[in-house]
């Protein structure tokens, strides 16, 4: 039942990271939003972890999970420019 639950919240915070910062170039479809969602919350995670915001083993919530997803988002906006600028 672990899994499952990682996908769904996977999921909204992808959606609700697309839904702040939309953008033509952005990864979409269901599996690339989960995977964003899932990403960031690792992300956030681990900046969190690092930054000692939470103790080892502790996760990131939804709001932290959001924010590594924006984060990505804002990399990969980057990434996608540049190339087109090429």
């Amino acid at each position: 039942m672990g899994i499952v639950w990682v996908i769904i919240i996977g999921f909204v915070v992808g959606i609700i990271a697309k839904f702040i910062m939309p953008g033509r170039n952005e990864p979409s479809g269901f599996i690339l939003t989960t995977i964003l969602g899932i990403v960031g919350a690792m992300v956030a995670t681990f900046l969190g972890q690092a930054a000692g915001w939470y103790q080892p083993g502790q996760s990131a919530g939804l709001i932290g999970a959001v924010l590594g997803a924006l984060l990505i988002l804002a990399v990969w906006g980057m990434i996608v420019r540049r190339r087109e600028t090429v």
